[in-house]
């Protein structure tokens, strides 16, 4: 596949009876977030309070994470930081839909940006940056503010409902519309990207399994770590810079960080560079854990002789079609 993705055009196939009641949800949600700011932070925590009790599989997802990554914590305080979790959850759906839709210059109004300097001074020497990033519940919004500012290309797996794939893509890459969707296992068109002198969005904090990962530890507990992060440093001469961001407590919008590029990236051996990510990813989920996306089975993968610490998923039922 080549570097750059087609931009989604809309067909009549989209009209198809199939993806009627998903047009009608798409609709409502369009409606509920031409609401003020604040009012959408109110009602997406009682959404999130809706989803922590109608969620059962996500919420003991979450609740086995936090165990395992504050031990330390008492159960009293992991269920309140639990509570506060999907709260934010629930706030992310709005932040999801402002980002797709709200006003160029709406949405822009929430936006405080520190650090784009790191980003200016990569270009200025033509090379390209691994932007480091983490799945918080912001993810969605801080990448439409920071596009705003930058052009940073994302990495992107088409999604499987046409429809909400057109959807999404169209709301992500109206932000900037020289940004580029590079498609997630196309290694060698992120290569060329960063060689370019180009930017790409990048997130080592989940679990994809065991090629091209090695063990090492997160909160203390033995995590299947991604290596990408290394290869693209080193084959794509490109710094790691580090970006975090933040709901603010007061309402009024978000703190984007373009933190300055890691030093000696890559070093010696990937298992190393690993163990260093992962210490950046401790460092930056403890400042703001209740806004981290808790409900991905971030431990699934195990060392060998151990066993997974989630419980199995519930199969839903399906009735068996009559011909």
């Amino acid at each position: 596949m080549g570097l750059l993705m087609d931009r989604p055009g809309f067909t009549a196939a989209l009209l198809h009876p199939r993806y009627w009641l998903l047009w009608l949800g798409l609709g409502l949600l369009w409606l509920v977030v031409q609401l003020p700011y604040r009012w959408l932070l109110g009602v997406g925590r009682v959404l999130g309070w809706g989803m922590f009790h109608l969620m059962g599989d996500r919420r003991e997802v979450a609740r086995t994470n936090l165990a395992l990554c504050f031990p330390e914590m008492s159960e009293i305080a992991r269920e309140r930081l639990l509570r506060e979790n999907f709260a934010s959850n629930g706030i992310a759906l709005f932040e999801m839909a402002m980002a797709w839709w709200w006003p160029r210059q709406r949405l822009a109004r929430l936006a405080h940006i520190e650090g784009l300097e790191h980003l200016n001074d990569a270009a200025a020497q033509g090379k390209g940056v691994v932007l480091m990033s983490l799945h918080f519940t912001t993810l969605e919004i801080g990448a439409a503010l920071l596009g705003q500012a930058v052009t940073i290309d994302g990495m992107y797996r088409e999604h499987r409902n046409a429809a909400f794939d057109f959807v999404q893509r169209r709301g992500r890459e109206r932000h900037n519309l020289d940004a580029k969707a590079v498609e997630r296992e196309d290694v060698r068109s992120m290569l060329r990207s960063l060689r370019s002198g180009r930017a790409i969005w990048y997130a080592p904090d989940q679990d994809y399994g065991r090629k091209a990962s090695v063990f090492v530890p997160l909160f203390g507990v033995q995590a299947a770590t991604v290596t990408a992060p290394s290869t693209f440093a080193r084959l794509g001469k490109a710094q790691v810079v580090p970006f975090t961001q933040t709901r603010l407590a007061d309402g009024t919008g978000y703190r984007l960080t373009v933190h300055p590029p890691l030093e000696g990236f890559p070093g010696e051996n990937e298992t190393a560079d690993a163990l260093r990510i992962n210490q950046w990813v401790e460092q930056a989920i403890s400042q703001q854990p209740e806004q981290y996306m808790w409900v991905h089975r971030r431990f699934k993968t195990r060392p060998e002789g151990e066993s997974r610490p989630y419980a199995k998923r519930r199969r839903r039922k399906r009735r068996a079609r009559r011909r």
